[in-house]
């Protein structure tokens, strides 16, 4: 069917890769590219023996001039753009300039700004479009699956949707006082910004974790989560219409928290270079290469996360809830590829994305985010592939049963 350069290959990108060979009809070879290469060819000896062709590369995927050269040598069908958000745009140039399908799993990040937003990535429309490809933006899980499932539920559930709460519940344990799930310097940085949610047209501001709530999960039980601002809210605002709120929360347990907060105060979450010993270094980059390895948890962690939207809004005139989820288990995601569940959500959503691509299902020139397409391929490949996912119709709201405490609290979360 066709062929694909993977550009990464790390936690993520080791999930996409084996289930571009378990789906070797439509990866009939892939290229597997990185700034290291000795990687790239361990993951081959793993994996090479099936039908799919494996090849590997070195490449920097700073360097426009590299990619293109690695691209017009490989000639693959699509780039999977498995690499840090910080490289997104120069992976994007260089698909432009050789005329190759693109898609990533998170949105474009200046290193320097503790900033993403999809408005670099949008300014590429009209040029991707006069080139007649297909630039598919966020084919993850959050970003990824939750826009889909927000695609699906106006679909098929809703004639408006008012209400969006995308749920991310990690309840994994392995073992450490205190490691990321995946890229240290990409979580860390996420977690410590402010948090902002959708609000009647209008973005809302709040401090880090400042606002809090606990939800009992499906197959999980009750857990902390905290308001945090996440990308997809971004698009989701701008392509489900008329809707009226949209927020993100995401679990963290005590012990994360009290251990993030130290470094924080200690300026270990900077991103603001220091002198030390003569030399510049960022204290976030230094944290990164102390912590354990993402792609190390695998082995250790146990337990299950549950990722999910909960929709409120309309149909046929009358109000309707509706909750569609993923329950994913750590120990059968690490026996089957060899990594833990947050990695797995995220990989196999982006060999999906890809084959839709590349099967034609999804094929319109231009750059989009992954709620403008149909969704029922997707999910139709997300029960196949290894997210199975579940719906209750009638869920409980994320602020049912709790009356702010203060007019303050309900004037500012409610206005």
């Amino acid at each position: 069917m066709g062929k694909a350069l993977i550009i990464g290959c790390g936690g993520v990108a080791s999930v996409t890769i084996h289930k571009c060979v378990q789906n070797s009809e439509v990866f009939e070879e892939i290229c597997i590219a990185s700034r290291t290469k000795s990687k790239c060819d361990a993951l081959k000896a793993k994996l090479d023996g099936g039908k799919t062709k494996i090849t590997t590369a070195q490449v920097d995927a700073d360097n426009v001039d590299e990619l293109i050269a690695l691209i017009e040598r490989v000639k693959p069908d699509i780039v999977i753009n498995l690499a840090l958000p910080y490289q997104d745009l120069t992976i994007m140039d260089a698909c432009l300039a050789t005329k190759t399908h693109y898609m990533d799993t998170a949105n474009y990040e200046p290193e320097d700004t503790a900033k993403f937003e999809y408005s670099w990535q949008w300014e590429y429309r009209e040029r991707f479009e006069k080139a007649g490809i297909t630039a598919l933006l966020g084919s993850g899980f959050d970003p990824g699956v939750t826009g889909v499932f927000s695609a699906y539920a106006l679909k098929h559930h809703f004639d408006e949707i008012e209400y969006i709460d995308i749920l991310d519940c990690n309840a994994g344990d392995h073992g450490y006082p205190f490691a990321t799930n995946f890229n240290p310097e990409i979580n860390i940085r996420e977690v410590t910004a402010n948090g902002r949610f959708f609000q009647n047209g209008e973005w809302v501001e709040t401090k880090p974790m400042e606002i809090k709530r606990v939800y009992d999960f499906p197959e999980v039980g009750q857990k902390d989560m905290y308001l945090l601002y996440h990308e997809e809210l971004e698009s989701l605002a701008v392509n489900i219409p008329g809707v009226k709120r949209i927020r993100f929360f995401m679990t963290f347990g005590q012990s994360y928290l009290t251990h993030l907060k130290c470094l924080e105060n200690v300026g270990m979450t900077s991103i603001e270079p220091i002198e030390f010993e003569g030399k510049q270094i960022i204290p976030l980059q230094f944290l990164k290469a102390v912590l354990p390895d993402p792609a190390s948890l695998g082995p250790r962690t146990k337990g299950k996360t549950n990722i999910g939207c909960i929709f409120k809004g309309k149909k046929d005139g009358k109000d309707k809830t509706y909750y569609v989820y993923n329950v994913c288990v750590h120990e059968e995601c690490y026996e089957e590829v060899g990594s833990q569940a947050v990695s797995y959500t995220t990989g196999v959503p982006a060999m999906i994305g890809a084959m839709m691509i590349l099967t034609g299902k999804w094929n319109k020139p231009g750059v989009y985010n992954i709620e403008e397409f149909d969704p029922d391929p997707f999910m139709e490949a997300l029960n196949k592939w290894g997210l199975p996912w579940q719906e209750d119709h009638n869920p409980l709201l994320v602020d049912a049963d709790r009356i702010p405490e203060t007019e303050k609290e309900l004037v500012a979360e409610h206005a």
